[in-house]
């Protein structure tokens, strides 16, 4: 196993930050929630199955973006124009603040703050028959950031060859992988937010 699925220093510094940001968003995840609900009928949290640290089935905390909720083998990546996504949804997906309730993840175990960004197991299945080197991407447990987002390669994947591109980083990252990089990959996260373009 790589130490960046066994180091206890990582995991003690997920907790610690994943405990005090828990605190700090908690506000702006109350607030969220409440714009969900006004807006449109449904759960304002969102679970969906995503595929873990040796690829063992978790389920993964979102803020609902969708007027549908979609899981199982049949899942459908979202889309630049995408009718699915409501309005408030569209502001949530843009500043990632959707995906803050993955901090719970990192809590429980499920994730890191750092790693490769967990794919719905319905995408595990289709990619893993195409890229042969997929699999590695799961010797490390998923992160709320990574390096294949603060390289650019964030968002929908249309075409096989994309996400060859973001394994390879994921790869790299896991082979790499040091305490000193993580905190740059953090680092770099938030500018990468505010530059991105393909988050829909």
């Amino acid at each position: 196993m790589p130490r960046v699925a066994v180091d206890l220093r990582k995991r003690v510094l997920d907790v610690v930050a994943a405990a005090l940001l828990t605190a700090l968003f908690a506000p702006l995840l109350l607030l969220a929630a409440l714009a969900i609900k006004l807006e449109s009928p449904g759960p304002a949290l969102f679970r969906q199955t995503r595929g873990g640290l040796g690829g063992a089935p978790f389920q993964i905390l979102k803020l609902r973006t969708m007027h549908c909720r979609e899981d199982g083998p049949d899942v459908a990546q979202a889309q630049r124009g995408d009718d699915r996504v409501t309005r408030v949804g569209r502001i949530l997906r843009a500043t990632s603040i959707d995906e803050l309730p993955q901090l719970l993840n990192v809590l429980r175990g499920d994730m890191s703050l750092v790693g490769p960004r967990p794919h719905a197991t319905a995408h595990d299945d289709y990619y893993s028959a195409r890229i042969p080197e997929y699999i590695a991407r799961h010797q490390a447990r998923p992160g709320l950031t990574g390096l294949a987002q603060v390289r650019g390669l964030r968002g929908g994947t249309e075409t096989v060859e994309l996400m060859r591109q973001r394994i390879a980083a994921d790869i790299d990252y896991i082979q790499t992988w040091s305490l000193w990089r993580d905190l740059k990959i953090v680092l770099r996260t938030v500018p990468s937010l505010l530059t991105t373009d393909n988050a829909y």
